[in-house]
């Protein structure tokens, strides 16, 4: 069959590539993995699945390209070959173009039909009849990477029977190419293409994964699970000193967790350890003690009856002894007392100041000297618990009541006084006009057994109160502001206004 010149592509009527391409698919919905599954997967396995899913949206990102990339590649291979048989028939100008030869020049094209145009002439070279419209038109001139995918997508879901057409730039002598190409080979060569890509894919993809994993393993979940055993073991024998944690050399914030961990074990440890010594030695002097009462309260009956004597020497000694049992009785009684005591959770209210310091006056008859207790409530309230409060008052103005007895203060006075102090905190004031306190006092002022500077005292007031207080989210702390009038100890109690 001669080559033709003909002004276009005969008998070809070409429609848009809107017309031609379908519609994307759906996307299948995304399946999560259930989620109490994946609650209770550990690091390790929360560690493998971030791993993956990084690996497989990378290969995602560099799969589909290369995929469409291929297809535009086999595509201008086609061109290529169009060329060439372009070149042949130029080579035969006036010569006749044999039907064998055009068929093989065409099926090395593997196209139906090519098309040159060049020095203002096109040529053709068909065997077969043109078809009437093409299922797409594909411009290498002009393919951006979105379109060679959205090609491809199509191509490989929704194949099309009618022929496409393909058009790219001319070699020598030639402006344009195009060339009429059925679609079934193209979309095997890029399924045979796609499988092979996925296979190497799989296990490039499969090696970096576990090779991530791996290095995460052994720089990450393995120190991270190393500082989670020893918390466990440590919590079952904190006094042991072999299950404190031995930290590493790294430099990184796990090693600086590491050295963080083994310091505060090693001072748990130390402070538990302290506190067992602490705890037996009480139940030690809790024993004693009690031993020690029931001794002393013995002693105290045979004192009784040397009062009866007339020996004016026993007399004269017994009273004392007496008064030295009874106070060595107190002591031993307000050590098993404290000993005992644990204060409950206060039952927070608001409490009214007025009625509990009504009954601050009465503690005023446990001095043998007179001693006066003043108190001011104006009309105030607190959030508190009312008997904690109470208990807390009462042990501040007995022991200023004590220490103005003792210390035979001429005119001796207690004032309690309330008032509004920092906004929503309302400040109490206990404080007497007796010689205060001295500065080894206050030191150890709200230390059980430290704090009493009285003789007999068990110095456990203050503390008690202080507990009381501290309980009830306030402040108990000793005053250095003047009281009007009283120059001695002075008490200041912050609580939140009720």
């Amino acid at each position: 069959m001669p080559a033709r010149s003909v002004t276009g592509v005969t008998g070809v009527s070409v429609e848009s590539d809107e017309a031609a391409a379908p519609a994307m698919p759906a996307s299948a919905p995304s399946r999560d993995l259930p989620e109490r599954r994946t609650a209770r997967l550990g690091l390790s396995g929360r560690l493998f699945l971030v791993t993956v899913a990084f690996v497989v949206v990378a290969e995602v990102l560099t799969y589909v390209p290369a995929v469409a990339n291929y297809r535009v590649e086999w595509m201008s291979d086609r061109l290529a070959a169009a060329q060439v048989a372009a070149l042949v028939l130029d080579g035969r100008t006036g010569e006749p173009v044999s039907e064998a030869l055009e068929s093989r020049l065409l099926a090395g094209v593997n196209a139906r039909a090519i098309a040159v145009r060049g020095g203002g002439a096109q040529r053709l070279l068909a065997i077969e009849p043109m078809p009437e419209q093409v299922a797409d038109i594909v411009d290498l001139r002009d393919v951006t990477a979105l379109s060679a995918i959205r090609g491809a997508w199509r191509t490989l879901v929704a194949p099309v029977r009618e022929p496409i057409r393909v058009i790219g730039e001319g070699g020598i002598g030639f402006d344009r190419v195009e060339i009429l190409l059925d679609e079934a080979p193209l979309r095997t060569a890029m399924i045979d293409y796609a499988l092979r890509l996925l296979v190497s894919s799989l296990i490039i993809a499969a090696a970096a994964a576990g090779l991530v994993f791996v290095v995460l393993q052994v720089l990450i979940v393995r120190p991270v699970r190393r500082l989670a055993t020893s918390i466990t073991v440590f919590a079952d024998d904190p006094e042991d000193a072999g299950r404190i944690i031995a930290p590493s050399r790294r430099s990184d914030e796990i090693g600086q967790a590491e050295r963080a961990l083994g310091r505060m074990q090693r001072s748990l440890a130390d402070q538990l350890r302290q506190k067992r010594r602490l705890a037996e030695l009480g139940l030690a002097v809790s024993k004693i003690s009690h031993e020690l009462r029931n001794l002393l309260t013995g002693a105290q009956l045979l004192g009784d009856r040397l009062e009866g004597t007339e020996d004016p020497t026993v007399q004269r000694v017994a009273p004392r002894l007496v008064g030295t049992l009874a106070r060595a009785i107190r002591f031993c009684e307000a050590t098993l007392a404290y000993g005992r005591v644990s204060e409950r959770t206060p039952l927070l209210a608001s409490t009214p100041l007025a009625p509990i310091f009504a009954e601050l006056p009465d503690l005023a008859a446990l001095a043998a000297h007179p001693v006066s207790v003043e108190v001011a409530a104006a009309d105030l309230s607190v959030q508190a618990d009312p008997e904690q409060l109470a208990r807390a008052l009462a042990n501040l103005v007995r022991n200023a009541v004590q220490a103005l007895d003792g210390a035979a203060v001429p005119e001796a006075a207690v004032r309690v006084v309330a008032s509004r102090g920092a906004p929503g905190r309302i400040t109490i004031l206990v404080a007497d006009n007796g010689p205060g306190l001295p500065a080894r006092a206050r030191e150890n002022l709200f230390a059980p057994f430290q704090g009493s500077m009285r003789s007999g005292g068990t110095g456990l007031g203050l503390p008690i109160a202080a507990e009381l207080i501290g309980i009830n989210g306030g402040t108990l702390t000793l005053d250095a502001s003047e009281a009007e009038g009283l120059s001695g100890a002075r008490f200041r109690i912050v609580l939140p206004e009720g």
